[in-house]
């Protein structure tokens, strides 16, 4: 479930389909695993076998971008990872904050594979009295009225919203009007949301009934 434009602008280039931006972080986590193993160099027929593609999308991906490799030389594999991370804007950090601090929101705030990536959780948000005021992994939940203010000045710039579907458009509203403009939401729900902000949908309920036509 994502919410957005199918297209994209970089800006001077050319316009980008949205499946081929959701495509480059899975190119940048595949470079990355061949960097570690201390591989050099990979060719479009490795990447497209390891994310069960074929060569010639991967190479139609990438033009969108510019040149990055030689016919015949494949690509070298921190040049190109850099470039996918400049072009990501993963070579800068980015400040979250998560609104709603039931047990989703807990379980968010607690994983340990966000700054790593460059992703601080700064901020936590929930509206019920009881809930306000806890420190759970170490942040202070703010009361839901504090976010407008909170996120001007933690230099938040993406919203995290794993409340229930029943607040989630009030939730992604008031992110919306707080700047937002880049909100992941957990909620099965597809709000509605002005143009220029960017909603990405975590359902994974939508994933089983999807995988279940393959198994029935």
């Amino acid at each position: 479930m994502a919410t957005t434009n199918n297209i994209a602008n970089t800006g001077s280039g050319p316009i980008v389909p949205e499946v081929v931006i959701q495509r480059l972080p899975r190119y940048v986590r595949v470079l990355t695993q061949f960097a570690d193993s201390g591989e050099k160099v990979i060719s479009s027929e490795q990447l497209g076998t390891r994310l069960q593609m074929t060569p010639a999308q991967i190479r139609k991906d990438l033009s969108y971008f510019g040149r990055f490799g030689k016919q015949g030389r494949g690509y070298d594999i921190a040049m190109l990872e850099g470039q996918l991370r400049t072009i990501l804007g993963l070579d800068r950090t980015w400040n979250a904050a998560v609104v709603g601090m039931g047990r989703l929101g807990r379980a968010v705030v607690s994983y340990p594979g966000f700054a790593p990536e460059g992703f601080n959780i700064l901020a936590a948000f929930d509206a019920s009295d009881d809930i306000v005021g806890q420190t759970i992994s170490g942040l202070q939940v703010r009361s839901i009225s504090e976010l407008k203010t909170s996120v001007q000045n933690l230099d938040i710039k993406i919203g995290i919203v794993t409340v229930p579907i029943e607040h989630a458009q009030e939730v992604i509203d008031a992110l919306v009007d707080a700047g937002i403009r880049s909100i992941l939401n957990y909620a099965p729900l597809s709000p509605q949301v002005p143009k220029g902000v960017t909603v990405r949908g975590i359902d994974p309920v939508l994933s089983l009934q999807s995988m279940t036509y393959y198994i029935r």
